[in-house]
C-alpha cells in the first residue's frame, strides 16, 4: 500500500527537524515523522511520501526550498507554489489554489497514484479532497488541534480563525475517515463541526516514545537547579511541564497552590515552563503569562517554595520526572483543554502519579492506565486537594505510581500502526456482498468479550468461520467511540453493529463506505421522551453525584452509585412522576435512560433491521447493565465472571451460565445453543 501524507505547516525535515523553530513546528511534526517511520516498517506498506510546502527565506535557511529528499524508504516532496516566503498557519489559505495546483503535478508525475491520502492539519485537508475529487484518492483526515476548541477555550475569536474553521470544515466534510488522538476529541471537540459524522470518526491514540522516561533517574544538573529556589526541597514535588501559554492553566496552577497552605506545608511546587533568556524577547502571549507567573508568586509570597528554571535541555526533562518521583511528589497537567496529554504518558512511565484536566485526551489516558486523578482545571479546590490527597497518602501514591508502567505497552507506535493500518486497509479494499445473516450475537465488551487474549482469539477465529451466517454486535455501557476504539486496540474486526452507551445509540457498519453510521430512527427514539430537566431536578433531590461531562449525552445520564440502592433510586423518580429505566452496574455506576429503553430493547430493534425472529438471537453479558438484553432475549449467556448477582437471579433462569470467563463463556454459550439446535 502506498501513503502519501501531507503536512503544510512549519519546517519538516526527515532529519534532525528543528521543533521550535517556528510555531508552527511542533507536535504535529514530531507525531508525523515517528508514524511513517514505524509505518515504513510494515510490510504491508510498501511506500511513503510527505508531501509539505517548500520555501526559501535567508532566515531559515536553504533547506526548505522546494525539491525532495530521501531517508531510507521516506520520500519527502517540497512543493514549489510559487512564493518562496515562509507562511504561518494563518496565511496558508492564500496558497491553496497555488498548493492544488502543485500537488496535482506532483500526482501526475507519480508512476502510481496513493493508494490513499493522509492530510495533517486543516490546509492539507484542502490539497486532500482537491486530490479525492480528480483522481478519486480517499484520504484520512487528522485534526491534531482544532480551531473551534481554541475559540471555545479562548471565548474569543477573529477572521483568521473563522477562517480557519471553515477550512477544517471543509476538510472532514469529504474525509473517508477522521482520526481523533482521544474519546474527548472525537466526542466533545469534532461535536463543533456540523460535517463530522460521528460514524467516520476512528480513536486510535499516537503511539509514543517512552524509552526515555522508563528508568529515568535524577541528574546532579537538575537537582541543583531545582533545590536553589527552594527553602525546604526534601518536600514532595508537584512538578509541572509546559509552555507559558494560557491555554497550559499554569497560571490557575499557582492560584490552586497559593489557596492552599495545607498544600504549601506538604509540598513545594516546580513550573519548567520553556526556556528563556530575556523574558522582554520572548513573543508576546508567553511573555505575558511568564510575567502573570512571576506576579502571582510575588502577590502570594512564595519565594522558596516554588522553583521556575530559565533553561532546560531536552535531556533533562526526564530528570525532571524522577526528581519528583525520587520526593515522592505528583505531576500536573492542569491545560484548560489538552488534546491528548504525551506529558502525562512520560509520567506514566516514570513511575510518577499524575493529578490532570478532564477536558481532553487525559480522561483515555488516566482511564487506561489508572495512574492519577482527573480534576476541573477552573476549580482551585479540586486541583489543590487533588494534589494533597497524593502527596500525603502513601498507599494511593504507590498504587498510582505502579499503576503507570502500563502506558509504555499501551501508547506504543506499534499498536497504533496495527490500528491504523487496518483503518487504511478498509479504505481501499474493494467493498465485498453483505451476507444474508440468519442468526445475531451480540456481546457486552468488558469483562465479556474483552479480559482474556488468549480465549478472544479463540472467539474470534470461530467467529470468522461463522462470519456468512452470524452477525456479530456489540452492546456496551461504554460510548461508541471508547467502544470503536478499545475493539479496535484488541483485535477485533469491526463488528456488524455497536449498541453503544447502554442501549441510547446505534451504529451500523457499512461495508461500501468503511464506515459507521448511526441509527436515525432509533435516535429518534431515543430522544423523543427524554426530559433532562426533570432528572436533574430528582437527581439534585436525593443528592446523586454526577459522573463526568464526556459520560453525559442526550438520553443518558450517569451518576455514581454511592451506595444507594437501585429500588430506592427508582421510586424517587417514581413519587416525581418521572418515567425513566434505572440502570446499574457493578455497584459503581448509576445509569437514567428515556423509559423502554435499554441494551434489551435495542437488541430487539437490531434484529427486526435484520429480519430475525427472537430465536435467532444470541446475547452475553456479565453485569447489571446487561440485565435488561438478558431478560428479554430467549438466548442469554451470563460468563463465568459474572457480578451484581445475574447467576442468582430468578428472571434469568433460562440463561445459560457458562464456567468459563470473559470470551471462553460467550464461545460455550453459543456452542450450548448451537448443540441444542435452538439458535
Amino acid at each position: 500500500m502506498f501513503v502519501c501524507h501531507v503536512a503544510l505547516q512549519g519546517c519538516l525535515k526527515l532529519d534532525q527537524t528543528v521543533y521550535g523553530i517556528t510555531a508552527d513546528t511542533g507536535g504535529h511534526i514530531k507525531y508525523l515523522l515517528e508514524l511513517a517511520r514505524t509505518s515504513i516498517s510494515d510490510p504491508t506498506i510498501s511506500r511513503i511520501d510527505i508531501v509539505t510546502r517548500g520555501f526559501d527565506e535567508a532566515t531559515l535557511g536553504p533547506v526548505y526550498r522546494a525539491g525532495r529528499e530521501t531517508d531510507g524508504d521516506l520520500r519527502l516532496v517540497r512543493l514549489d507554489d510559487g512564493s518562496a516566503e515562509y507562511l504561518p498557519k494563518e496565511a496558508l489559505h492564500a496558497r491553496h489554489a497555488q498548493l492544488c495546483e502543485a500537488f496535482g503535478k506532483y500526482l501526475l508525475s507519480l508512476d502510481e497514484l496513493p493508494d490513499v491520502i493522509h492530510a495533517h492539519y486543516a490546509d492539507a485537508g484542502v490539497l486532500a479532497r482537491y486530490a479525492k475529487e480528480k483522481f478519486d484518492i480517499p484520504y484520512v483526515f487528522t485534526g491534531h488541534s482544532l480551531g473551534a476548541v481554541k475559540r471555545e477555550v479562548s471565548d474569543r475569536t477573529d477572521d483568521a480563525l473563522e477562517t480557519r474553521i471553515a477550512i477544517e470544515e471543509n476538510a472532514v466534510e469529504a474525509a473517508d475517515a477522521i482520526i481523533a488522538s482521544s474519546r474527548d476529541e472525537a466526542e466533545a471537540q469534532y461535536a463543533h463541526y456540523a460535517n463530522a459524522e460521528s460514524g467516520r470518526i476512528r480513536v486510535i491514540p499516537p503511539g509514543c516514545d517512552l524509552s526515555d522516561f522508563e528508568g529515568a533517574e535524577v541528574t546532579p544538573k537538575v537537582a541543583n537547579e531545582v533545590a536553589r529556589f527552594l527553602n525546604d526541597s526534601d518536600k514532595p514535588i508537584i512538578l509541572a511541564i509546559a509552555r507559558p501559554v494560557r491555554k497550559k492553566n499554569l497560571l490557575g496552577l499557582i492560584e490552586a497552590y497559593a489557596a492552599s497552605p495545607s498544600l504549601q506545608d506538604a509540598a513545594n511546587l516546580v513550573l519548567v515552563a520553556g526556556c528563556r533568556g530575556l523574558i522582554a524577547d520572548l513573543e508576546q502571549e508567553c511573555r505575558e503569562v511568564l510575567n502573570e507567573l512571576l506576579a502571582a508568586i510575588d502577590k502570594h509570597d512564595l519565594y522558596g517554595k516554588v522553583a521556575y528554571p530559565k533553561f532546560h535541555e531536552p535531556e533533562d526533562i526526564p530528570a525532571y520526572y524522577a526528581l519528583a518521583r525520587q520526593s515522592g511528589g505528583v505531576f500536573v497537567n492542569p491545560a484548560l483543554n489538552e488534546p491528548f496529554g504525551l506529558t502525562l504518558l512520560e509520567a506514566a512511565a516514570a513511575r510518577l502519579p499524575v493529578v490532570a484536566t478532564d477536558s481532553g485526551g487525559p480522561n483515555d489516558i488516566v482511564e487506561r492506565c489508572k495512574n492519577g486523578t482527573l480534576v476541573c482545571p477552573i476549580d482551585p479546590e479540586a486541583i489543590a486537594q487533588a494534589c494533597l490527597e497524593i502527596v500525603t497518602d502513601r498507599s494511593q501514591w504507590v498504587r498510582f505510581a505502579s499503576a503507570g508502567g502500563d502506558a509504555a505497552a499501551t501508547y506504543d507506535w506499534r499498536s497504533h500502526c496495527d490500528v491504523y493500518h487496518r483503518l487504511l486497509e478498509d479504505l481501499v479494499r474493494v467493498p465485498v456482498r453483505v451476507p444474508q445473516y440468519q442468526r445475531l450475537l451480540i456481546c457486552d465488551i468488558d469483562n465479556t468479550l474483552l479480559g482474556d487474549r488468549n480465549s478472544l482469539r479463540e472467539f474470534l477465529r470461530w467467529q470468522a468461520s461463522q462470519s456468512d451466517d452470524v452477525a456479530l454486535g456489540i452492546a456496551t455501557g461504554r460510548s461508541f467511540h471508547s467502544a470503536q476504539s478499545i475493539l479496535a486496540s484488541e483485535g477485533v474486526p469491526n463488528p456488524d453493529v455497536i449498541i453503544s452507551s447502554v442501549g441510547t445509540q446505534i451504529h451500523w457498519f457499512d461495508r461500501d463506505r468503511s464506515c459507521f453510521v448511526e441509527d436515525a430512527a432509533w435516535r429518534r427514539s431515543v430522544e423523543r421522551d427524554w426530559d433532562r430537566p426533570s432528572i436533574d431536578d430528582v437527581a439534585n433531590e436525593i443528592g446523586l453525584r454526577p459522573q463526568a461531562l464526556l459520560e453525559q449525552r442526550t438520553g443518558k445520564a450517569s451518576f455514581f452509585l454511592d451506595g444507594r440502592d437501585k429500588q430506592e433510586v427508582e421510586r424517587a423518580f417514581r413519587s416525581n412522576g418521572v418515567s425513566v429505566e434505572v440502570v446499574t452496574s457493578h455497584q459503581l455506576y448509576l445509569d437514567i435512560l428515556p423509559a423502554g429503553i435499554n441494551k434489551g430493547s435495542a437488541v430487539s430493534h437490531v434484529a427486526d433491521e435484520l429480519g430475525l425472529l427472537r430465536a435467532r438471537v444470541a446475547v452475553a453479558g456479565d453485569s447489571g447493565n446487561d440485565l435488561g438484553m438478558l431478560r428479554s432475549c430467549v438466548h442469554p449467556i451470563i460468563v463465568g465472571n459474572w457480578s451484581d448477582g445475574l447467576g442468582d437471579d430468578p428472571a434469568l433462569s433460562h440463561a445459560y451460565i457458562a464456567k468459563a470467563c470473559h470470551a471462553a463463556g460467550v464461545l460455550e454459550g453459543v456452542k450450548h445453543f448451537q448443540a441444542r439446535g435452538s439458535w
